[in-house]
């Protein structure tokens, strides 16, 4: 499965198989944009790199975090504008996507739906062991990344309780 932590200027991903119930963090990264681009450019790049991040892991489902809508409504609109082109990335690779609450995820990753960033890093960290511990990933934040990985852990616990 593939989790995505959307974004205009980087955008979080994080590929991550079950098997027998094992969490094994495949790859993870970041889909990044020319912050000084004009939007309709930048969309266009998160689109041409989330579809060849699909055809190159072919996830069996894409878990994205829902927009939530804090104090700034600039960046609301941003992030918004990001997830309908992840969206319709998804839907013409034939891909489906399920959208998780930011609460949820923290909730079903650090065990509390108001954990803090940090919270959430361990946890992933902790879930998923040695592959995600190194802080040096080139150019990868390993918040966005961290997140994402939070979004398909949160989705694999969904499936493990009997969820689609």
């Amino acid at each position: 499965m593939l989790g995505i932590d959307p974004g205009t200027a980087t955008t979080g991903f994080g590929v991550l198989s079950v098997e027998n119930g094992v969490f094994d963090a495949l790859s993870f990264g970041l889909i990044s944009t020319n912050k000084d681009g004009k939007a309709g450019d930048r969309l266009i790049d998160i689109n041409k790199q989330f579809s060849a991040l699909i055809k190159k892991v072919k996830p069996d489902i894409i878990a994205i975090e829902k927009l939530f809508f804090a104090t700034n409504a600039k960046t609301a609109m941003s992030v918004g504008q990001a997830i309908g082109v992840i969206i319709f990335t998804a839907a013409k690779n034939k891909v489906n996507i399920v959208e998780y609450a930011p609460g949820t995820i923290k909730k079903m990753v650090a065990g509390s739906g108001r954990a803090d960033k940090k919270m959430v890093q361990q946890s992933v960290r902790k879930i998923l062991g040695a592959k995600v511990r190194s802080k040096n990933h080139g150019k990868t934040h390993f918040d966005n990344s961290a997140d994402a990985l939070a979004v398909a852990l949160c989705h694999a616990y969904h499936l493990r309780r009997g969820g689609e």
